[in-house]
């Protein structure tokens, strides 16, 4: 069976969308310009949480933003430039680098934006990640107690996994669930330890989706390439898979997948 390529899968299926638009007059041209800017700086991508532990801070992502008419998507990545050109030249991109890539999702979480079919484009700023962490402690407590017990009786089958560091959630979960119930992935961080968890690179290790029921992804999975490794031994293992962040807003509509952001602008 081939691998699954899940941003071409969501790219198709926002071409489907442009050309239905068209279909009833909608306003989308393929030569509507499309402005990717420079990556935002720190205070402009996410102001100030009153922390300095997100990987913006420390130079090791950057968040794209595209414009489309009124609207804005943005996503978070690791490759830095710039892009100017029109809607039709993005999707001629061969997405061939992570670069490429994020103009891609910015730019159909902008249109699509424009569209009306999504929102929560925009990082949250300020006491925005402060409100997110607070949200996320109530919320995996609601999901804990939907659990399932049948999964497995082994060790560990209740953990949930965090797939890219954000403190502010990891430290909710491990508040909400203990340090023994939460693992974190990161590559960029593995080996160090936070708030009490062990960071693991963890992409290919089979046992930790044998761990878990729950696995929280990052959105910025889909612009680096690694979401679709994910989902396929997350599939296997039967294994609900949450995406938080704005980067995957378009994507998730497209593709049906499950989000949680709840304080995304």
């Amino acid at each position: 069976m081939a691998r699954r390529d899940l941003l071409q899968e969501a790219k198709s299926r926002f071409i489907a969308e442009l050309e239905a638009q068209s279909s009833v007059g909608g306003s989308v041209n393929l030569m509507d310009e499309v402005v990717v800017s420079r990556p935002l700086s720190a205070v402009e991508a996410i102001g100030d949480t009153g922390r300095d532990d997100f990987p913006i801070l420390r130079g090791k992502e950057v968040l794209m933003q595209a414009v489309y008419k009124d609207s804005v998507g943005q996503a978070f990545t690791a490759a830095k430039g710039g892009f100017r050109g029109t809607l039709g030249e993005v999707l001629d991109l061969p997405l061939a680098d992570a670069f490429e890539r994020a103009v891609l999702v910015a730019t159909m979480n902008a249109v699509l934006r424009h569209l009306g079919k999504v929102e929560g484009t925009i990082h949250c700023k300020n006491d925005g990640p402060k409100r997110c962490a607070a949200a996320m402690a109530d919320w995996i407590k609601d999901q804990g107690k939907n659990l399932s017990k049948e999964k497995s009786k082994e060790q560990g089958a209740k953990k949930v996994w965090l797939v890219g560091l954000q403190p502010a959630l990891l430290e909710a979960l491990v508040c909400a669930l203990g340090p023994e119930r939460v693992l974190v992935s990161d590559l960029a961080e593995a080996g160090s330890v936070r708030c009490r968890v062990k960071i693991l690179d963890g992409m290919k290790a089979e046992e930790i989706f044998e761990q878990c029921q729950i696995i929280l992804i990052t959105g910025s999975t889909l612009a680096n390439g690694t979401i679709d490794d994910l989902m396929e031994m997350a599939e296997k293992h039967e294994c609900r898979v949450v995406f938080y962040g704005s980067t995957i807003a378009g994507a998730a509509y497209l593709l049906g997948l499950e989000r949680w952001c709840p304080c995304s602008m």
